[in-house]
């Protein structure tokens, strides 16, 4: 029998159109849902594209009642932890409100699974800079807070009779597709691994290390970094597991171990055959010394086995993806 369609929020960003692009791989039906604020419609490589916005109740109706959903992905979100600090309510508006209007539609009409994008920002600064999905939940900015309060209504709606959902917690999320088809392509972006890309092909002057006196092995932070097309698979193996009858879950998204900045550097200028130009300044605020995800039960609920848990390939499929949109070539979307 074939499956009904899967709803995609925000599958024109970074991460939800490497999973569309995998969604289109395995055969499934997908309409994406994005309304382009950082995504480019050129990175939605499968299925159908509407532009609007997840909290725009009329179109979520019209959408819902012209096509038979099942399943939604939801990544729409703003993401960048700073600028949820200065502007709150600007992501209690996108990420927490647009969610409960997205819920509601998925409600009425009976959506039956739902897979949502959440982050290790819930956490905060767990002790021992390790986290479990046990851990207590202690966001310190409303970035993370934001987040928290969509698992919180996935949890009481599902329990209401709503649809069953996995909740995906990910940690530092780097690297492109590996062939070059999409990649990370948000202007002004602040993960480290494609910052420094960006100073490897010269988009940028250079690099910031924040603190360099942590408890840690070189003194600066360390971080659980995931390829993204291994996360990308975690959504679609979350997909199987929810068609199969799984129960409802929360489930870290990462590797279990983690690299320092100065190794992630390291990488980088291995791989580019350049020294980058790196500033040394304080702390920042708020930044753990340490945060690496206990991810067994990932693997243990759905099966998922990462295949690019290695920095050199995280790196060396950012950095050519960097070159491309440092050379202009069409292909790297953001350029045109």
């Amino acid at each position: 029998m074939k499956n009904n369609k899967i709803l995609v929020t925000g599958g024109a960003g970074y991460i939800g159109s490497h999973v569309v692009r995998q969604l289109g791989q395995a055969g499934e039906d997908v309409i994406t849902l994005d309304n382009l604020c950082t995504g480019f419609a050129a990175a939605v490589t499968a299925g159908e594209f509407v532009i609007g916005d997840t909290g725009d109740a009329g179109l979520l109706e019209k959408i819902f009642s012209d096509n038979d959903i099942d399943t939604v992905m939801h990544f729409a979100a703003h993401t960048i932890v700073p600028e949820s600090v200065a502007d709150p309510l600007k992501y209690y508006r996108n990420n927490t409100a647009s969610s409960r209007t997205l819920l509601e539609a998925c409600s009425k009409h009976g959506v039956q699974n739902f897979v949502f994008s959440s982050t290790a920002a819930v956490y905060g600064m767990p002790d021992g800079g390790r986290a479990s999905e046990e851990s207590a939940t202690q966001p310190i900015n409303p970035y993370g807070t934001s987040k928290l309060m969509t698992e919180w209504m996935l949890r009481d709606l599902s329990a209401a009779g709503g649809p069953r959902y996995i909740a995906l917690r990910y940690f530092n999320v780097a690297g492109c597709e590996p062939t070059g088809t999409i990649g990370q392509s948000t202007p002004k972006a602040t993960l480290l691994v494609k910052v420094a890309c960006e100073a490897a092909t010269g988009i940028r002057p250079g690099v910031s290390i924040y603190g360099t006196d942590y408890s840690t092995p070189d003194g600066t932070g360390l971080r659980d970094y995931i390829h993204v097309e291994d996360l990308a698979t975690a959504h679609l193996d979350a997909l199987a597991y929810l068609r199969n009858g799984g129960e409802s879950a929360v489930l870290n998204c990462g590797y279990g171990h983690g690299y320092s900045v100065r190794e992630v550097l390291a990488a980088v200028e291995k791989a580019s055959g350049k020294k980058l130009k790196i500033a040394e300044k304080p702390r920042r605020a708020g930044d753990p010394p340490e945060l690496i995800a206990v991810a067994d039960r990932v693997r243990e609920v759905l099966g998922w086995t990462p295949k690019f848990d290695d920095l050199d390939i995280i790196v060396q499929t950012s950095l050519d993806w960097e070159r491309k949109i440092a050379a202009r070539d069409p292909s790297a979307y953001w350029a045109s």
